[in-house]
């Protein structure tokens, strides 16, 4: 690449932060402190999971990242950090997240013999169906082809170790901060569908609060079929055609072939340089227009080795289209041909010397996602608190002195605005 495309690059990459960091006075949410549990048998719904080996988990919802955080402590890497998270995050945070929406990450693993490798995209958005029929039009689910993938390809642990922690959290788990106000925002007009009322309807009317019970038995039971056959349960066998006609019974319109279509890929992130750092993020898609745009959630992991992966997945609308497919747990994402494009913004920093991890960033909100992510990249590479515009949310995982070697140095932040946990040590 010539020096001239490179700083292009580089120029579109950081415009939204120098801008933004104008505009802002220093001080907000900048790089949070160290969080680090009660003790080693903590449980989830606890402050954090106290950790036995160096790592960190940052995610929009709790119990998430404590879920990352814990496969962090059971000898995991950061890819089947975020992979756990991103499936925890289908049962905990399902407005935003689900098995039946996508996304994508950043990826920057080690090999073998623990050097360094080139970043890698991994894009998996909610697929658009060859048709769009039916009276609620659904995008083609992805998001466990692309989180298979990703622990596949990178991750340590069995498949089955990143889908457990859900399939149990489908069992029963407390509702969060986080989802009861988003729950808040949608209210009754949730409940019109029967499946979903049969999830997030509150015994006393109405949805869901903070701390009722959410439990999603036949979610529990898709996670099984998943942690048991793995993608290939999900995507072949009998479940395919169990799960399109029950998803057109939504309104949704979805065929086999839809499924065996909508694919991951991995392809070359958006690079650019700043200073004595390598930049590495999501691919833009250059969304503009004056339409209210998607809502997303954002998850990032960081292992003893350096190892990181910063995700941002999407439902393409809060609570995708409100409809579950009856009998399989699974929400139903928005189609991509009748909403706009989410933002979808995550990008990592690591020396341009010696290519060792120095920050990493996701930026939700919307609108305001890409100039969130912007902003929270600037606060972790110059140590400058600052807050990106509402309704942007930065979530931060900072190392100054890089990993390996500067573990001593790392902090993590999720965004205080926001309902999300920052956790990890050592």
């Amino acid at each position: 690449m010539t020096p001239g495309k490179y700083q292009a690059l580089h120029r579109a990459f950081i415009r939204n932060v120098i801008f933004v960091a104008a505009l802002l006075p220093v001080a907000g949410c900048g790089i949070g402190s160290k969080i680090v549990g009660p003790g080693p048998n903590a449980q989830l719904g606890q402050a954090a999971v106290a950790p036995s080996v160096f790592g960190y988990a940052v995610a929009d919802e709790p119990q998430a990242a404590l879920v990352a955080r814990q496969i962090l402590n059971n000898g995991g890497n950061a890819a089947d950090a975020a992979a756990a998270a991103g499936f925890a995050l289908s049962v905990t945070l399902p407005s935003r997240a689900g098995l039946g929406g996508g996304g994508g990450c950043i990826i920057r693993m080690p090999d073998a013999k623990g050097n360094a490798q080139a970043p890698v995209a991994l894009l998996f958005p909610p697929g658009a169906p060859a048709e769009s029929g039916g009276d609620r039009p659904a995008a083609v689910p992805a998001l466990a082809r692309g989180l298979l993938v990703l622990e596949a390809r990178y991750g340590s642990l069995p498949f089955s170790a990143v889908v457990v922690p859900a399939e149990r959290l489908a069992g029963g788990v407390p509702v969060s901060p986080a989802l009861a106000a988003d729950l808040s925002v949608v209210g009754s007009a949730l409940l019109a569908d029967p499946a979903a009322a049969s999830v997030f309807a509150s015994p006393s009317g109405g949805v869901l609060q903070a701390g009722d019970n959410l439990s999603q038995p036949d979610l529990a039971a898709t996670f099984e079929l998943l942690r048991t056959q793995g993608v290939q349960g999900f995507y072949q066998g009998a479940f395919p055609g169990i799960f399109t006609s029950a998803a057109d019974q939504a309104g949704a319109d979805l065929t086999v072939a839809d499924l065996n279509a909508t694919l991951p890929q991995f392809t070359a992130p958006t690079l650019a340089v700043d200073g004595k750092y390598q930049l590495a993020g999501l691919p833009a898609d250059g969304q503009s227009g004056s339409q209210p745009l998607p809502a997303s959630t954002g998850f990032e992991a960081l292992d003893k080795n350096g190892g990181v992966v910063a995700c941002a997945v999407t439902m393409n609308n809060l609570f995708g289209t409100g409809r579950i497919a009856p009998g399989t747990g699974i929400l139903l994402a928005a189609s991509p041909k009748a909403v706009p494009a989410p933002l979808l913004r995550a990008v990592i920093a690591y020396s341009a010397g010696n290519g060792s991890f120095r920050a990493a960033v996701t930026g939700t909100g919307q609108e305001q996602a890409p100039a969130a992510a912007a902003q929270g990249l600037y606060a972790a590479l110059n140590n400058a608190p600052a807050e990106a515009p509402d309704p942007g949310r930065a979530n931060i995982i900072s190392c100054p002195g890089g990993v390996p070697g500067g573990e001593a140095s790392c902090t993590a932040s999720a965004d205080p605005r926001g309902q999300g946990l920052a956790v990890g040590g050592r």
